[in-house]
């Protein structure tokens, strides 16, 4: 779960011939000429190739361009059967959840219920410096907090007891337990514990339950209605579903673990079978991770909240302005801001966006407002025999069939 979509990214950059792309506070020219006309065979065989190079059961991409809607799917839901999945199957988002967290973070802020510059201890005892610690920390991922999910005895206790209900004070309390890794404010690390903590907050702000704040401040006004987060002793999934696999235990997720050479030997030939993790208990991550959804309202819910349909102006251009360079030695590369990344991969193309990764499933969701492009893209094997993240891992075939002048698309 610390994984992003910046390898990807990076990775077109250079096939660009970019010495690097250009940041979000650079104007463009792009507009919907810098994008290929969309031919839905070409587009689903596309699909298809990557989802054969990854060895993906199954697959959902969703496109909206101003040419109209796309859709493609692969593979089934289930292993043993053939059961396609759809844009309205359900699946476990994972860290796209944090846009949420943050979303709902920034309206608080809005209310005059909160400031970004507050210290988390006004909120949440117990953080180490939280006196010093601040919600803008925790939102851009500069906390240096210890990431609870790259600990080893998390993943242990998943894997020794996947329907465990695991409250944010207790994967705290293993973040807490070792050391940070810089000073507060210091550095970039995506890091799951900030946004624990910021699930914290806004229950606590917010004056409900945080499943019942998405509900009523997210999920209902932007029209999300296959969106929820479940309560932490729920480990099933609204139908119709998708079952989650990876090959090996929750590590290979949960902390970047590569996969051993002969582990992945076995994959490529079929004698390994991966692990269902779909009903693994999600409440470990539940702000930071824990929300199910369909590719559908993801596409719905990256536009709306790009465009200004979630914040009023004045908040908007504070969610915008929050965006900074994540590797300040590589000026114009990718950036995160309030639960949101950003990246310029070509003159006339970039993307907000956002993606998850957890035992079972892995997923991008991003809009480009110039060009008006959103693109969804899931998958239900979390890692590919190279230890790629499969739907990140699959970006770069789309975005070299979406838009003109790219062609970087791996063999």
């Amino acid at each position: 779960m610390k994984r992003t979509v910046q390898v990807a990214l990076v990775a077109l950059c250079v096939a660009l011939g970019m010495a690097g792309c250009a940041s979000s506070s650079e104007t463009s020219e792009s507009t919907t000429s810098a994008l290929n006309p969309i031919d839905q065979a070409a587009f689903q065989a596309v699909v298809e190739k990557a989802a054969k190079d990854l060895y993906v059961p199954g697959a959902v991409v969703v496109l909206r361009t101003p040419q109209g809607e796309f859709q493609a799917t692969v593979g089934t839901t289930e292993l043993g059967t053939q059961t396609p999945p759809a844009a309205d199957t359900h699946f476990r988002i994972a860290s796209n959840t944090k846009t949420f967290t943050a979303a709902l973070i920034v309206l608080l802020a809005q209310d005059g219920k909160l400031q970004f510059s507050d210290p988390i201890s006004n909120y949440v005892s117990g953080v180490p410096d939280g006196e010093a610690t601040t919600i803008a920390d925790l939102l851009t991922m500069r906390s240096g907090l210890d990431n609870y999910t790259a600990a080893p005895e998390l993943a242990a206790a998943l894997d020794a007891d996947p329907a465990k209900a695991w409250t944010p004070q207790e994967v705290l309390a293993i973040a807490f337990a070792h050391p940070r890794e810089f000073a507060p404010g210091a550095e970039y690390e995506y890091n799951n514990t900030n946004y624990a903590l910021l699930g914290l907050v806004a229950d606590k702000v917010g004056g409900s339950p945080l499943t019942q704040q998405f509900r009523d401040r997210i999920f209902g006004p932007v029209g999300l209605k296959r969106t929820s987060l479940p309560a932490i002793q729920d480990t099933s999934i609204p139908a119709p579903y998708a079952h989650g696999y990876m090959y090996g235990e929750s590590k290979y997720a949960l902390d970047d673990i590569e996969y051993p050479a002969e582990m992945a030997a076995e994959m490529r030939d079929g004698t390994l079978t991966p692990v269902d993790y779909t009903n693994q208990n999600s409440s470990y991550a539940t702000a930071a991770g824990g929300v199910i959804s369909t590719a559908d309202d993801l596409a719905t819910w990256i536009k709306a909240l790009v465009s200004g349909q979630v914040f009023n102006g004045d908040y908007q251009k504070q969610w915008l302005d929050s965006l900074q360079v994540e590797d300040p030695d590589a000026p114009g590369g990718q950036e995160y801001g309030y639960g949101i990344s950003y990246q310029r991969y070509s003159p006339t193309a970039q993307m907000y966006y956002h993606g998850g990764e957890m035992p079972g499933f892995n997923s991008f969701m991003g809009h480009d407002p110039d060009a008006d492009v959103t693109l969804v893209i899931w998958t239900n094997l979390t890692l590919s025999p190279d230890g790629r993240t499969t739907a990140n891992a699959m970006l770069p075939y789309l975005l070299d069939e979406i838009y003109s002048g790219l062609s970087v698309a791996p063999n």
